[in-house]
């Protein structure tokens, strides 16, 4: 079997449209009805509505407290835009991050959600957070195990990263299955 990988000269915003486009097709070759998108403040997300119409789209934002207590970095204004499209809206504790995050903040050490974290930051920021979010979705039961997904992350601001998967719980995270690489950087 031959695919194709897009590679992006450059991470971040302006590759969102084009990751965007190659979601939607092979979406659309492969059948799949549920696209996973990260997106911070909500803009990623807004831009996702419209270039997936007719597909269920489940946005999966920042936690509450990310950034500062008490802040969610979602805009109203896009949570509104989103959820009027029929958007779903996930805000849930990081699968990697969790308990780990706080036991590097207090202890100055890193467990194991930071290392996987970590390794699969090698193979880029939008790749971590595209495999991290299917895991979120799973577990807030959003998407099934027994269906493959899309789900589309990037670097930074907007999209630049899209992964075809095969969900699993975060309980079972050793049998995730990344199936194919749609696109990514290229550092």
């Amino acid at each position: 079997m031959e695919l194709k990988t897009v590679y992006f000269e450059h991470p971040g915003a302006e590759t969102t449209e084009t990751a965007l486009s190659i979601t939607r097709e092979r979406a659309r070759e492969l059948g799949i009805k549920k696209i996973l998108v990260a997106s911070t403040t909500g803009d990623t997300a807004v831009k996702a509505m419209d270039a997936f119409q007719g597909l269920r789209v489940i946005v999966v934002s920042h936690v509450t407290g990310m950034r500062g207590p008490n802040i969610q970095e979602f805009t109203e204004e896009n949570r509104h835009i989103v959820e009027n499209k029929g958007g779903i809206i996930l805000t849930t504790a990081h699968a990697f991050s969790g308990l780990s995050a706080a036991m590097r903040t207090k202890y100055n050490t890193y467990v194991l959600g930071m290392i996987i974290a970590d390794t699969l930051r090698i193979f880029g920021q939008g790749i971590k957070a595209a495999c991290e979010i299917t895991l979120m979705a799973a577990d807030s039961g959003l998407v099934r195990t027994d269906e493959d997904i899309i789900s589309v992350a990037g670097t930074g601001h907007g999209a630049d990263t899209a992964l075809v998967l095969s969900p699993v719980n975060t309980r079972n995270f050793f049998d995730l299955k990344v199936k194919e690489i749609l696109c990514k950087p290229h550092f």
